[in-house]
C-alpha cells in the first residue's frame, strides 16, 4: 500500500506539474506576470518623508510623517496624496535606488486627495510609470499595491479588485465628492498613502489612499482617470478650477421607490448660493444641466452628477431643468468658483489658540454676508483664550471694536497688543447663530494641559480620523 501511495503521489505530482505547465501556456496569470508588472513600476516608486505643519488643541507643531508616491514623468513630477504632502513646508524623497532628493509641492487638491510634487533633479531624466485607465475595471482583476506600508519602503502586496466603484460617504474633512473608489483586498496599511495600485500590464490604475480601521483586506484607491485630470490641472495652474451652485444632491431612492423615475433629488439649497438666487428649492428634481440629462438612482451615481456641475467653467450661466409639483421648469443659474475647503492657519501662542482664514465656504456655512474675521480652529487648555471662554468654531469679527476683515488684520492687531502689553483685549465673536463678547486677559499665564489630556493629531494628517464602521483612515 505504501508503494501504491508513493506512486500515486508521484503521478499526482506529475499531473500537477502538467496542469501548471498548461496554465502557463494558456496565459493564466502566475508569478511571471506579477513580477513583470512589479518590475515596470518599482523604479518609479518614491518613499516620501514630509514634515507637516499641524495645528492641534491651540498649538502649532512640526510633525514628520511617511507616505508613498510614484514618478509620472522624466522631469520628476510625483503623484501622492494631499493628506501626505498638504501643509508640508519640507518634503524629502527616497528613490528606488536609495538616492535622496528634496521635492517642491507643486499643488494639492483636497477634494480628490491628490497632490503633485516636483523632484529637484538638476535636469536628470528619471524612470516613470505608465498610467492606465480605470473606467473599465472589473471585480476580480489582479492588482498590486505598492509603497511604504508602516514605513517599509519598496513593498508590494497582491490582491484583486473587490469593487471597482465603491461609494464612500464624506466623513469630517475626508471628502470625495467627485469620485467613487476602487476597493481592493491587496494589503494596504498606513504609509501606503499615495502609492500606486497597478494592474498586470504594469499600468497605474489607482492611487492608494484609505483603509477601514479594524478591518482586514479592505483598502481603497482613487481611480486614475480622476487623478489624471487633477494632476494635469495642478501641473498647469497649481490648483483645480471647479464650479459650484450650492445644492446638496441625493439619490432618487431617497424620494421614490419607482425605478423609472429619473433625475437627482435636490436635498438642500445653501443660503446666498447661486441656486438659491435662481429659485431652486429643496425637494426639486434635477433633470438636466445645460441640456444634458442627469440621473442618480443610487449613491454611487452622485459623484458623476456633482462632477458634471463642477466641470462647468466658473462664472458661466447654465440652464437647469427641474421637476417641481409634476411640472418641468427651466432656471438659469450663474455658477461660482468653488472655494477651497481650508484657508491659511496660524498659531497665536501668547493668547493660546490657533485660527484659520474664513473662506467663502466657511462664510456660507456660518451665514455671514461675506468672508471676514478669523475662525478659531483650536484652543489650548489652560491658556488665556480657554480661560476667557473662547471656543473652537468661534469666528472673531472685531477686536476692541475694530473690525477684523481678514487674517492679515488679525495678525496686525495681535502683534500691536502683544507689543504694547495691553492687559485686556475684547473680542466680538460669532458663536453659531449667537453674538457674544470674549475678554482676553493677557496677564494670565498660559497653563499646561490638564493631567491625562494629550494633543490629538488632527483628522487632516490622516493619523486620526472619524470613525466609519471601525474608522475610515487616511494612510500616511
Amino acid at each position: 500500500m505504501r508503494g501504491l501511495c508513493f506512486v500515486g503521489s508521484v503521478l499526482g505530482a506529475l499531473a500537477g506539474a502538467l496542469l501548471l505547465s498548461g496554465c502557463a501556456a494558456t496565459g493564466i496569470p502566475g508569478d511571471q506576470p506579477v513580477l513583470r508588472a512589479k518590475d515596470q513600476v518599482m523604479p518609479a516608486l518614491v518613499h516620501i518623508q514630509p514634515v507637516q505643519e499641524v495645528f492641534a488643541q491651540g498649538r502649532r507643531e512640526q510633525r514628520p510623517i511617511v507616505g508613498s508616491g510614484f514618478i509620472i514623468s522624466p522631469e520628476g513630477y510625483v503623484v501622492t496624496n494631499e493628506h501626505v504632502a498638504g501643509r508640508s513646508g519640507y518634503v524629502r524623497c527616497v528613490l528606488y535606488d536609495r538616492r535622496e532628493m528634496d521635492a517642491e509641492v507643486i499643488g494639492t487638491d483636497r477634494y480628490t486627495d491628490i497632490a503633485v510634487l516636483k523632484l529637484q533633479t538638476e535636469g536628470e531624466a528619471l524612470p516613470y510609470v505608465r498610467m492606465g485607465e480605470s473606467a473599465a475595471l472589473q471585480a476580480g482583476q489582479t492588482v498590486l499595491a505598492m509603497g511604504s506600508p508602516l514605513g517599509l519602503s519598496r513593498s508590494v502586496s497582491r490582491g484583486i479588485i473587490s469593487v471597482p466603484d465603491r461609494h464612500i460617504p464624506d466623513h469630517g474633512t475626508m471628502t470625495s465628492p467627485y469620485n467613487n473608489w476602487i476597493q481592493t483586498d491587496a494589503a494596504i496599511n498606513q504609509g501606503n498613502s499615495g502609492g500606486p495600485l497597478v494592474n498586470l500590464r504594469g499600468e497605474v490604475i489607482g492611487v492608494n489612499a484609505r483603509i477601514i480601521g479594524g478591518a482586514d483586506n479592505i483598502g481603497f484607491a482613487i481611480p486614475i482617470d480622476i487623478a489624471k485630470e487633477v494632476v494635469d490641472a495642478l501641473i498647469a495652474d497649481g490648483h483645480v478650477s471647479r464650479s459650484w451652485i450650492g445644492v446638496t444632491l441625493q439619490e432618487m431612492r431617497r424620494r421614490t421607490d419607482d425605478p423609472g423615475q429619473r433625475g437627482v433629488v435636490i436635498g438642500g439649497v445653501d443660503p446666498m448660493s447661486p441656486a438659491q438666487e435662481a429659485g431652486v428649492l429643496p425637494g426639486d428634481i434635477l433633470l438636466t444641466v445645460d441640456g444634458q440629462a442627469v440621473d442618480a438612482r443610487f449613491e454611487e451615481d452622485l459623484p458623476a452628477v456633482r462632477k458634471r456641475i463642477a466641470d462647468i467653467t466658473p462664472g458661466s450661466a447654465v440652464t437647469i431643468q427641474l421637476l417641481r409639483g409634476g411640472a418641468e421648469i427651466d432656471l438659469e443659474v450663474e455658477t461660482m468658483a468653488l472655494a477651497d475647503l481650508r484657508g491659511v492657519e496660524l498659531a497665536f501662542a501668547e493668547w493660546g489658540f490657533t485660527a484659520a482664514e474664513v473662506t467663502p465656504e466657511i462664510a456660507r456655512r456660518a451665514q455671514l454676508p461675506a468672508p471676514r474675521g478669523v475662525l478659531v480652529s483650536g484652543v489650548q487648555p489652560g491658556g488665556p483664550a480657554a480661560n476667557s471662554g473662547l471656543q473652537h468654531g468661534d469666528i472673531v469679527l472685531e477686536i476692541d471694536e475694530e473690525p477684523v476683515e481678514n487674517m492679515r488684520d488679525f495678525e496686525e492687531m495681535y502683534a500691536d497688543r502683544i507689543e504694547t502689553g495691553q492687559r485686556l483685549v475684547l473680542f466680538d465673536v460669532k458663536s453659531g447663530p449667537l453674538m457674544r463678547y470674549v475678554l482676553i486677559d493677557q496677564s494670565a499665564v498660559a497653563g499646561a494641559p490638564q493631567p491625562g489630556m494629550e494633543d490629538l493629531p488632527p483628522e487632516e494628517n490622516g493619523l486620526m480620523s472619524p470613525e466609519l464602521n471601525g474608522g475610515l483612515d487616511g494612510l500616511e
